[in-house]
Order: C-alpha cells, then sequence, then structure tokens
C-alpha cells in the first residue's frame, strides 16, 4: 500500500510517449551510482538500486513483472519509465567442436559477433567492444572490417547476459555455473573504448551481481600505451598483449599501432602493469604466420624480448579467412617455436583452434555492419575519424 500511494502520481503524471520503449532507460549497463541517479530523478527512493541490481544481474531477469520483492503498482510504474534490454540473435553457428558463435543485432541495425567455447560443462566467451576495428591488423578478419563505432556498456555486458540466458546460467553465483571466464578477444580494440568497457568489466566483477572475479577475466590489446595504465590500476584484470613479431620491421606491417606505440613502449608499459606477478603472468599472443615470424631465430628473439616479465606464450595456429593474406605456420615449424620458449622457462600453450568451420575461431570474427563515415569523438575516446 505505501509503494502504491507514494508512486501513483508518478504513473498518472507520465508523457503517453513514454511507452514507446525508445523513450524508455535501459537499466542495463548503468553503473551503480549511475543507477542510484537515476532512480533519484525519477522520484524512487535510492534503496532500490540494490534490488534492481541483484534481480538484473544475480537473477537475470529483464521482466520487472518478476521482480517479487517489489510490489505491483511499483513493478508497474517501473514498466513505464525502464527496461532492460538484450541484444537480438540475428543467428547462430553452432561449430562440430561445440563452440558456438551468435551474431548479434544492436538497436541501431549494427551488428557484432560473440563466441562460446566450452570446456566439459563449464566454458569461456569471447566478447567484442566494437563494432568494427581501427587497427587493420594485417592477418585479422576483423581488421578488414572499418571502425563502425564503440558498444555501449550495456552493449558489452549485454552479450554476457544474452549468452547467460542461451545457457541457462542463472542465478549468477551458482557454483556450477557454465560461464567462468571471459575474454575480451572479440570484435574490436576494447582499450580504445575503455570508459565503457570499465564500466561494463566492473558490473561483471559485482560481488552483488555476476560476480566474476578478475581473475577470470582477460582484456587483449594491440598495445594502447595509456590505457594499459589505467587498466592496471582501475581494473587488474589478466592482460593479453597481441604482440605477432618481435622487431619493429615487422611488427609495423602486422600491427600497424606499433607505428605509435612501438615495442620498447609496449614493454616499458607492461612491466608496469598493475598485477602483473610469478603468480599473475601477462599473455603474449603470437599468431604463427608460415615464412613471416616463425623460425628458430623469431623464437630466440621473443625470449630476450620478454626476459625478466613474467609471461606465457600463446602460439596460436593462424587461423585462414577468405582471401587472406597468410598461411599457417606446419605444426613441425609450431612446435619447434614451442621448445625454444619452453626451455627458456616460459609456458608456451598452441592454441587449439575452435569453431574454424563457423569462421568462429580467433582472429576470423567479422560482422556485415554498414561503414559509417564519421565517428563522434567523444563517443569513441578521439579515435581518429574516419574518412
Amino acid at each position: 500500500m505505501e509503494d502504491k500511494i507514494k508512486y501513483s502520481n508518478l504513473v498518472s503524471n507520465k508523457d503517453k510517449t513514454n511507452k514507446d520503449k525508445n523513450l524508455k532507460v535501459d537499466l542495463l549497463g548503468l553503473s551503480k551510482s549511475e543507477l542510484v541517479n537515476i532512480l533519484i530523478k525519477h522520484r524512487l527512493p535510492k534503496f532500490r538500486a540494490n534490488q534492481l541490481w541483484n534481480w538484473i544481474y544475480r537473477s537475470g531477469v529483464s521482466n520487472f513483472n518478476q521482480m517479487s520483492n517489489i510490489s505491483k503498482d511499483l513493478q508497474r510504474n517501473l514498466s513505464e519509465i525502464f527496461f532492460i534490454s538484450r541484444p537480438l540473435i540475428a543467428s547462430s553457428q553452432i561449430s562440430d567442436d561445440g563452440t558456438i558463435k551468435w551474431l548479434l543485432k544492436l538497436n541501431d541495425g549494427n551488428e557484432i559477433e560473440t563466441v562460446w567455447i566450452p570446456d566439459n560443462k563449464r566454458g569461456t566467451l569471447c566478447i567484442s567492444s566494437q563494432v568494427g576495428c581501427t587497427l587493420t591488423c594485417k592477418f585479422c578478419h576483423t581488421g578488414t572490417q572499418r571502425l563502425v563505432r564503440n558498444l555501449t556498456s550495456a552493449e558489452i555486458v549485454g552479450q554476457v547476459m544474452l549468452v547467460m540466458d542461451e545457457l541457462n546460467d542463472w542465478p549468477s553465483a551458482s557454483e556450477n555455473r557454465y560461464l567462468t571466464s571471459i575474454v575480451l578477444m572479440g570484435m574490436g580494440e576494447p582499450l580504445y573504448n575503455y570508459e565503457n568497457v570499465k564500466t561494463a568489466l566492473e558490473i561483471i566483477m559485482d560481488h552483488a551481481g555476476i560476480s566474476l572475479s578478475r581473475r577470470r577475466i582477460t582484456l587483449s590489446t594491440s598495445g594502447i600505451i595509456p590505457e594499459i595504465e589505467k587498466c592496471g590500476k582501475d581494473l587488474g584484470v589478466n592482460l593479453a598483449i597481441s604482440l605477432h613479431a618481435t622487431d619493429d620491421k615487422l611488427r609495423d606491417q602486422l600491427v600497424p599501432i606499433n607505428k605509435k606505440y612501438n615495442i620498447k613502449q609496449l614493454l616499458e608499459a607492461v612491466r608496469s602493469y598493475a598485477t602483473i606477478s610469478n603468480a599473475r603472468r601477462v599473455t603474449w599472443e603470437y599468431v604463427m604466420l608460415k615464412g613471416v615470424n616463425d623460425n628458430i631465430k623469431d623464437a630466440k628473439n621473443l625470449v630476450n624480448l620478454i626476459k625478466g616479465i613474467p609471461s606465457k606464450i600463446n602460439l596460436i595456429p593462424f587461423n585462414e579467412w577468405p582471401c587472406a593474406p597468410y598461411k599457417c605456420s606446419n605444426s613441425l615449424e609450431i612446435n619447434n617455436f614451442a621448445k625454444i620458449i619452453m626451455k627458456a622457462g616460459y609456458a608456451s600453450p598452441i592454441r587449439t583452434p575452435r569453431g574454424r568451420d563457423v569462421m568462429a575461431a580467433c582472429g576470423q570474427l567479422k560482422s556485415l555492419s554498414k561503414i559509417i563515415k564519421k565517428v563522434d569523438r567523444k563517443n569513441t575516446n578521439s579515435i581518429e575519424k574516419l574518412n
């Protein structure tokens, strides 16, 4: 009854056009402080923020009518003002090895890809941070698609929420949860969308919500130096560096951002990353390209390059895509490369390709979103405008 009296005027004074979902406020992706502020703005008590947070991120509820500890009248009021989004599944493909790739359609019609990589009853989710990518790495299929825009925090978290829906993985705190790890290795450069990625990961790590440990989250970057330090201080998640070459001349070709932030600068940033220790190593990602970066000299150079940094090296057999400019190194070359690294005392797992048959493997993701000619500098954190 108290809720009914307190909030009855809120409904009667609402503009009828607010029933249109486009005029409602999406609660997904708001930080806790933002959620409190939006409730206060609509004359709702801030203690409701914790209730909503738990329902959204602990229980996966997207319908206010299912929130049993909130009165029916308040449920109706909330549904008049707010909504809780999910991306739409445009299509899905299941690999022979069980990997699932979803093509997700966003509200503006753009598309992204998200990949679930199962390991028995548990697994890892590979999520995207941008529509397209601005880095144009020569071996990456996503790099052939120009940047369209950054994803919002809601669109980043939404990938996780949707997959947990698909896996029936609620409540999130279950000991038998399926989703146990997240990697930001999908479409885009996460550190070129840092603020939205930061908000999304803080939501994902919050103990009252999805509650995934920072030790179970890996952020992969091609080396955006100014943001690496911020990421270490703010988030402390695992760091993976997309390296792929041991000298600037070759890395300039393979990973063009190296022309701006070279290997020496990258190593300095990695050495100062807040959470790197013998217990928490940096991962160096190294795609194996036949005749390009896969000889014995390259392996020895790599060992010398990372000397003194607690590290493991992921050797990634190149996953080919239509008209790709490279071929994958053969098994003998990859194994010989790995032996040199392991002999130097570094873990050097050879990544088993997953989802190749549905173009879901590392470096194969690409949506069909249209390119836009201009990108709002505010929303893309000063990324250069596209021509």
